[in-house]
């Protein structure tokens, strides 16, 4: 069965079980010093996050997040000045992102909807907005190009959208393929969305080149301004798990110049941004 045939129902169950990032910390679910912790270990592994969001550059507008899972990226803008609307499938993230935003007493600057985004409309007032923002969303829902189609339905001539899907010629589907997959590349969609995530078995995971990254964005009617690859996470999973950070054996020796000349070749994360 191809991805555009997986029932939606089945990409929620996925991450209502786990919510993407939860167990970034061992304090108390919902407190703030568990809320803090999450954010640290998430902008110390992914940096590149910070960078592409431009939090600060948002104070004062309105941003659209589809799929902003237990809200570290969300309570980012809302502390930067943005007033959000922040959309999630997974009743679990949700209830844990408003937890956050009651925590950091920003529920003002924040609403939350739940849905799905290739039906956006349905549960979202229609209004335009000035960033559009989605960050490991849309390669998890089994038609992409009906979430983006929904987007242009909240833009105005100008309006940014934002989103970063995961890279098909990246180090990530290279070590899937030779260590889950022993070199069977005939399954490899399957063999990506089953070992994408720290949960094993994700329903949906589409990947895509950076050609096939910027035919889905002006397929929808954008125009593509930046596409680029980041992020290899370079620590052994072992140690990561129990908080700790130490590198795997082959990216120790290596200088953090190359390190991240690589990534930006065969990064995990195709960042793209677009302008309506």
């Amino acid at each position: 069965m191809g991805f555009a045939e997986v029932q939606v129902e089945l990409v929620k169950e996925y991450w209502d079980r786990r919510p993407c990032n939860i167990r970034h910390s061992p304090r108390p679910l919902g407190t703030k010093e568990y809320f803090d912790e999450v954010e640290a270990r998430k902008y110390f592994v992914e940096p590149h996050i910070p960078r592409f969001a431009e939090f600060e550059k948002w104070r004062g507008k309105k941003v659209l997040e589809v799929g902003c899972g237990i809200g570290t990226d969300t309570i980012s803008f809302a502390r930067h000045g943005a007033q959000v609307t922040a959309v999630d499938l997974s009743e679990k993230s949700l209830e844990i992102a408003r937890q956050r935003a009651a925590v950091y007493g920003l529920d003002d600057r924040v609403r939350f909807f739940s849905g799905n985004a290739e039906e956006l409309s349905r549960f979202v007032p229609i209004e335009s907005y000035d960033l559009i923002y989605s960050f490991g969303v849309i390669h998890h829902t089994p038609h992409p190009e009906r979430a983006l189609a929904q987007f242009r339905q909240y833009t105005r001539p100008g309006t940014t959208v934002k989103i970063m899907v995961y890279h098909r010629r990246s180090w990530k589907v290279m070590w899937i393929l030779l260590t889950e997959g022993k070199g069977k590349f005939w399954n490899l969609a399957e063999l990506v969305a089953k070992n994408s995530e720290a949960q094993t078995g994700c329903p949906v995971t589409f990947t895509y080149t950076r050609g096939e990254g910027r035919d889905l964005l002006e397929g929808a009617g954008f125009h593509l301004r930046n596409v680029q690859a980041d992020h290899i996470f370079p620590y052994r999973v072992a140690e990561y798990v129990q908080y700790r950070y130490v590198k795997e054996a082959y990216w120790r020796w290596m200088p953090p110049s190359f390190f991240h000349a690589l990534e930006k070749r065969l990064g995990w994360h195709l960042c793209l941004t677009a302008e309506a």
